[in-house]
């Protein structure tokens, strides 16, 4: 059973998702940009947990990344959506770098999907993250 506080925060993801997708597409509004950094950081707190969000927010082994995305987020609030994003993404590819491998070994199952994650060159590009962490056991980031 998916408790209230997951189902809201998993809605507001989506919508900072879908904010932030159209500040890109606004040519880097940065109302918009701004908007969906502070939803999807409501909605991962809620969907995961405060506790959670916080110890994740706060390894050591992974201080550059979360620098990198909190300070892309300040710059996108200061107006720089620009370089604010381009911090962010590389924080965010820092943070959950080794989930990607996993991600990648779920879409090999799915019908349509599947034969492009099958191919060599995509197998070797997602395993090259975090040396693939599918593979040797490793859990998702979170």
């Amino acid at each position: 059973m998916v408790s209230d506080n997951t189902k809201i925060g998993t809605g507001l993801m989506f919508l900072g998702f879908t904010f932030l997708f159209l500040g890109i597409l606004f040519l880097f509004d940065s109302t918009l940009l701004a908007l969906g950094d502070i939803l999807f950081l409501t909605g991962l707190t809620l969907t995961i947990g405060a506790s959670r969000t916080v110890r994740f927010f706060s390894r050591k082994d992974r201080i550059r990344g979360i620098i990198a995305f909190f300070g892309g987020v300040a710059l996108v609030l200061f107006r720089w959506p620009m370089i604010g994003m381009v911090m962010q993404v590389y924080g965010l590819v820092y943070l959950f770098g080794q989930f990607f491998p996993i991600a990648a070994a779920s879409l090999k199952d799915v019908p349509v999907v599947g034969s492009v994650f099958r191919q060599p060159s995509v197998e070797r590009f997602f395993s090259s993250f975090a040396g693939g962490g599918a593979r040797d056991g490793r859990r998702a980031p979170v």
